[in-house]
């Protein structure tokens, strides 16, 4: 306390009081920024106290300071939603949102509207033939038989073939085997 009364003292010193004020008032504003300061500091002890006991009365009631947080963040949370500036930001975030949505449904439309006009080019066109034509002649080459049919007969058709061709079982027990 007396560190504190020296630097107000200090202070008034650098001031350097005008004219205006005669000692005898220096002394007394002095004394009354003394006074001032005691009150001060027994009103924080006195507000200390008192918070203490709230918060003994608090925890009695089963009021923790986990629930004071929660209550704390709901409330704050609450004042964020209410705010103007919260709204305007939600708000612009919902327009860029559905702006957003609307760019990439065009740019799926658009991309459709390609493909499709891609795949009635003469060059698919061709490359579909060619494909087609493959297709048919590994059947036929795999499967011996009719041309045509899906992809995926052709690829079981072969994959069947090529099962039959492969020796599985060829070893035989020592007992079997020819002398």
């Amino acid at each position: 306390h007396e560190t504190r009364l020296s630097a107000d003292e200090d202070m008034a010193s650098e001031l350097h009081f005008s004219s205006s004020l005669t000692e005898e008032e220096r002394e007394e504003v002095l004394q009354e920024l003394t006074k001032l300061e005691e009150e001060i500091g027994t009103l924080k002890q006195v507000l200390a106290s008192k918070e203490k006991q709230h918060a003994d009365l608090r925890q009695k009631l089963g009021a923790t300071s986990l629930n004071d947080l929660r209550n704390n963040l709901s409330r704050g949370w609450h004042d964020v939603q209410t705010s103007t500036a919260y709204k305007k930001t939600s708000e612009t975030l919902s327009t860029a949102g559905q702006k957003t949505s609307a760019a990439f449904s065009t740019l799926g439309s658009a991309l459709t509207r390609k493909f499709g006009d891609m795949r009635n080019s003469p060059s698919f066109k061709s490359f579909e033939e060619k494909v087609e034509t493959t297709v048919s002649t590994i059947k036929t080459k795999v499967g011996g038989g009719e041309a045509g049919g899906s992809f995926e007969e052709v690829l079981s058709s072969a994959a069947h073939a090529s099962a039959q061709d492969t020796p599985t079982n060829h070893l035989t027990d020592s007992s079997e085997r020819p002398r």
